[in-house]
Formats: C-alpha cells, structure tokens, sequence
C-alpha cells in the first residue's frame, strides 16, 4: 500500500466528498435511467494528479458515501464496480498531461462501454427494464456526455497544472 503525504490525503478527502456532492446535487436526472452530471471532474483531477490507483479510491468512495449519505435509490454495487473500473481507466490514460487523442480514448471508452453498456446492464438487473430498449434510450445522454467531458477534461487539465505551479507541488 503506497503511504500518502497530509496533502495528497487531504486532497484526495476532497476530491471525494466533490465528487458526492456532484453526483447527488449537481446531477439532472430525468428518468431512472437517464443522467447528466459533472461528477467526472473531481475522478478526472485524481486521475491527472496521481494516477491509476488514487482515481479508484475517489471514485469507489465517493460512490459509496454518496450512495450511503444522499441516497437517490436502492444501493447497488454494480454501480460502484462502474466508478472503481472509471477511476482506473482516467488514471491509466489521463496522465500528468492528457494528450487530446488519450482525452478522446478515455471518454469514449468511458461512455461507450462503461456508462451506455455497462450501467445499463446494471439497470436491467436491479429495476428490470429491458436491455436494448434502454441502451437506445441512454445513447442521447452518453452522447451528451461525451462531448462534455471531451470539452471539459482538457480544460480540468489546465486548472490542475495552474493550482499545483500556484501551490509549488
């Protein structure tokens, strides 16, 4: 187990309780199935600051206090294999500086695979909606998303470099 300074520890604390307040306050949520959210920020920071390992104890964490302390349903742990496999895929491909192609490879995968397949997948087992109706339903959203978190990770990227030049790390 790798040993984390005070700061790294206090910034990842925060970067984990961003992340559950985000996914429970900042999220539109038109439909069980359907969600819009910025909670990508705060994973993709972890992810750009420390790598792999660190992205998937935010994620993970903050999925389930957010789960526990903000309930929006029932807790389902396929959930929070989704945001433990999206913490670790940001942290292999969003490195010190994401490059566009690795920004574009990261969410694509992110939500092609993980959001659209994956949680809809999960869907289907916890509330029992049919899977294609519900994929075809979902591809607005991961389309949406998509172009989002394309546009605002290199842009997150930019304001990480700043605040660690600013803070001598």
């Amino acid at each position: 187990m790798p040993k984390f300074s005070a700061r790294t520890l206090a910034t990842l604390s925060l970067l984990i309780a961003l992340e559950a307040v985000i996914a429970r306050f900042g999220t539109i949520r038109p439909s069980e199935s359907l969600k819009l959210s910025l909670d990508f920020i705060p994973i993709a920071a972890a992810a750009m600051l420390f790598g792999p390992g660190p992205a998937v104890i935010v994620s993970v964490l903050a999925d389930v206090l957010g789960a526990f302390l903000f309930p929006v349903g029932p807790y389902f742990p396929g959930f929070t294999v989704t945001a433990a496999l999206t913490g670790l895929l940001y942290g292999l491909l969003l490195d010190r500086t994401p490059s566009m192609p690795k920004v574009v490879i990261a969410v694509v995968l992110k939500q092609g695979i993980l959001s659209l397949t994956l949680n809809t997948f999960w869907l289907k087992l916890l509330y029992g909606m049919p899977y294609v109706p519900t994929l075809i339903g979902r591809l607005p959203q991961c389309g949406v998303m998509l172009a989002v978190e394309i546009i605002l990770i290199p842009v997150i990227a930019r304001i990480v470099r700043a605040v660690e030049r600013q803070a001598g790390v």
